[in-house]
């Protein structure tokens, strides 16, 4: 007897770690962070379906991004997507600024990675010159 093709399907956790390509202790541990829901049934009679399948797609293409679990954790919780990082390599071109807090003192950054408008690297540079100040200024 076949299935009909629009019944769910249905997956073993071997299957499915197969199926998404990620080791079974992988698959565990996303389902025990809440980052997967959690399987149909229990102990041997627990499966997997196609919602599972691309909840961990989805994780495995967050996570070969760079993206943390735990903001994963609030990406599937409705939060913004990440703007996924440019790849550097050979021929990268990026445009650093290099803050002069004092003679001798310089803070790089590069604002376009650092997630920073022009506002915040203004600010950011205050504040980092008013910490070297403070510190320059206590007396031993």
């Amino acid at each position: 007897m076949s299935k009909r093709p629009d019944a769910p399907q249905s997956y073993s956790l071997d299957e499915l770690a197969a199926l998404v390509d990620l080791p079974k202790r992988t698959v565990r541990y996303y389902v025990q962070l809440g980052l997967v829901d959690r399987p149909i049934g229990e102990t041997r009679a627990a499966h997997y379906t196609n919602t599972h399948a691309e909840q961990l797609v989805t994780i495995k293409k967050w996570v070969a991004s760079g993206v943390s679990l735990e903001r994963i954790r609030g990406l599937l919780r409705g939060a913004e997507a990440p703007v996924p990082p440019r790849p550097r390599g050979p021929g990268t071109v990026e445009v650093w600024s290099h803050l002069v807090l004092a003679d001798g003192v310089e803070l790089t950054i590069e604002p376009t990675r650092a997630g920073l408008s022009p506002d915040q690297v203004r600010a950011l540079l205050r504040e980092a010159g008013a910490a070297f100040e403070r510190i320059r200024n206590e007396e031993h």
